[in-house]
């Protein structure tokens, strides 16, 4: 998906105030104990215990009543760390590689002989609420998404929503929260806290091999009609700072309320750190193409060799924009030793690409 497209689908989505039409009932309804006859899961069974469990979320609470067994992730990144919790979705919603089932080669291991699931479009306009409900879903998962109130009515006539939380901006929420949040809707909560902490250990050995990461700071960008600068409360910008990299301080003053924005000619400044990684959509044409630029050529960043590129549509990319449960590992073995490269001090440090 070209680089465009992929920026503009996030902020189409933050945009849509869709109101979605009556025929979202007329597709049927179901609630969160029906047709569990059909599973679409695999892995080991929620605990019966855990039922029902109630979630808070931007639009309020849902209640899911019992262990969902046919599950739509409206969510554009949800559907891996429903896979790394042992179920497979009957629908996911795609949004970067056109993958089969919209599911990454680091989680594709995780369907098991599942088939893969039924693959939704969201252009910016809101998700396909007659296809979700031809799905007979008991459960849809939209924590990483800009779902809004009448798209959650709408999707809510015909199976409980778990939307977006409420104390962070639409598709900011942190991959802990996202994992732990669609863990206890599928009564997985304890296995949720795992995969988190088996994640998380992985970022404090990469600070512990890696202690000149700590404090150091750090930016995430893409060249999207002009500069596309990413803000704290992105899962892009959370790679770096779970890594123990600061954030420009005014990164967030001059985003405001959204997970990125593109930044004037002016504030070009905010590039100019220890580190400064772009998601590009090639690494040849679009990294001459920002060195071209006099401005940003005459940064130390640019001129010390402190730039870290990522081929937007590579495997690698996709992962990164994701930053999942699941995809994160796969982030971090690639991206440490490209950011150890850059910020060695040695400006004729190439900093390499992934062998794959």
């Amino acid at each position: 998906m070209p680089r465009a497209t992929r920026v503009s689908r996030l902020t189409g989505l933050l945009a849509s105030v869709l109101l979605l039409t009556a025929t979202a009932v007329a597709c049927g309804s179901s609630d969160s104990d029906s047709d569990s006859s059909s599973s679409g899961s695999s892995g080991s069974s929620a605990s019966a215990g855990v039922f029902p469990v109630t979630i808070d979320h931007k639009f309020g609470s849902t209640t899911v009543k019992s262990e969902p067994r046919r599950i739509v992730t409206v969510g554009l990144t949800d559907q891996d760390a429903v896979l790394a919790l042992g179920k497979v979705p009957v629908g996911t919603t795609e949004w970067v590689g056109g993958y089969p089932g919209a599911i990454g080669p680091w989680a594709k291991d995780r369907l098991g002989g599942a088939a893969a699931p039924t693959v939704l479009k969201d252009s910016g306009t809101g998700p396909q609420v007659e296809k979700i409900a031809a799905l007979k879903p008991d459960l849809i998962l939209a924590v990483y998404s800009g779902l809004t109130k009448a798209q959650y009515e709408s999707l809510s006539k015909f199976a409980p929503v778990v939307a977006q939380p409420k104390q962070y901006n639409d598709f900011g929420v942190p991959w802990q929260q996202q994992t732990e949040e669609i863990g206890k809707a599928l009564g997985k909560p304890g296995q949720a806290e795992q995969l988190v902490s088996g994640v998380e250990a992985k970022f404090a050995a990469a600070k512990k091999a890696h202690p000149e990461f700590a404090g150091a700071t750090s930016v995430m960008a893409t060249p999207y009609e002009g500069t596309f600068v990413f803000g704290s409360q992105d899962p892009r910008s959370r790679l770096l700072s779970d890594l123990g990299f600061g954030l420009p301080k005014d990164l967030d003053k001059v985003i405001g309320d959204e997970f990125g924005a593109n930044i004037s000619k002016e504030r070009l400044d905010l590039l100019d750190q220890k580190v400064a990684v772009w998601i590009v959509p090639d690494l040849t044409g679009a990294v001459t193409k920002l060195h071209n630029d006099r401005i940003y050529a005459d940064l130390n960043v640019v001129k010390q060799g402190r730039e870290v590129f990522i081929k937007e549509t590579s495997d690698y990319g996709n992962a990164v924009s994701l930053s999942t449960v699941l995809s994160i590992p796969y982030v971090l073995d690639r991206l440490v030793p490209q950011l150890a490269a850059a910020v060695d001090g040695k400006p004729a440090t190439k900093v390499a690409q992934p062998a794959s």
